[in-house]
């Protein structure tokens, strides 16, 4: 893969001109201008991260009131119900990445979504098992078939198979294309995640943050959640740059290896 082509195109009138998001696509091609702005980025979401974080957590776990039915066990929503919503995000950011790629044969969009799988992989088992650890004072049981449930564990399935796939062939072009497809074909799971509690019967309450009429929730619980989802998002920028970066030194190495067989 050559690391100073931009995104293949076919010839165009050059009196049309290319749409705002079309040329920050082709800017963000080039790997070493991807570098640069992400040497900017980082130290910037590493600051927040913690920032957000700290705050997050001391108004969780020390400032919010205690839930007058779950008391203080209600106190695991604030690291579950965020790493619920990131597994989320993150699955579909990995899948518009991988479209791209696919599509335009965008390099770094290719990179991007193979940095993305296993934070979200991360984000998608804490949810499981902080759920589960919430689950058994409310439910009586650690795991139940519900619809919800289920299908986060399916997510969990498309990121360990996105990850299986990519990984699988000598060939990484290959491996790159198979795994883009599964990403595309898993973002089914997606709404059936989200809507899971309003489509079926199941344990878990419907929604009270994001929700028509505004969140329901009180705003001493309300704020310590957005603080931690912002945490937990900008922990994802942080890392993922970090490790698109490593790709990219990665494959330069590759490369120069290559180059040295055959030269």
């Amino acid at each position: 893969m050559s690391w100073i082509i931009l995104v293949p195109r076919t010839k165009k009138d050059p009196k049309v001109n290319e749409s705002s998001a079309m040329k920050r696509i082709d800017w963000l091609a080039n790997p070493a201008r991807f570098q640069r702005l992400s040497r900017r980025v980082r130290p910037v979401a590493a600051w927040l991260t913690v920032g957000l974080l700290a705050a997050g957590l001391y108004l969780g776990l020390f400032q919010s009131p205690a839930d007058y039915q779950q008391s203080e066990t209600v106190r695991i929503m604030y690291v579950h119900v965020p790493a619920a919503w990131m597994g989320l995000f993150c699955y579909v950011s990995m899948a518009v990445a991988a479209g791209v790629g696919l599509i335009w044969r965008h390099p770094v969009a290719d990179l991007a979504a193979k940095a993305t799988a296993p934070i979200g992989a991360s984000f998608t088992f804490l949810a499981l098992v902080t759920g589960s650890l919430w689950g058994k004072p409310m439910w009586g049981t650690y795991w139940v078939w519900d619809a919800r449930l289920t299908s986060m564990l399916v997510l969990l399935f498309f990121y360990l198979g996105y990850i299986a796939l990519v990984n699988a062939f000598d060939d990484p072009a290959r491996g790159t294309k198979m795994s883009s497809i599964l990403a595309l074909v898993g973002v089914i799971n997606v709404p059936i995640v989200k809507f899971s509690v309003e489509w079926w019967y199941t344990l878990h309450q419907s929604a009270s943050v994001v929700k028509a009429g505004g969140p329901s929730i009180h705003p001493s619980m309300l704020w310590p959640l957005l603080l931690m989802a912002f945490a937990y998002t900008t922990y994802y920028i942080w890392i993922l740059l970090l490790r698109i970066d490593g790709e990219i030194a990665a494959t330069k190495i590759r490369a120069a290896r290559m180059r040295q067989v055959h030269g």
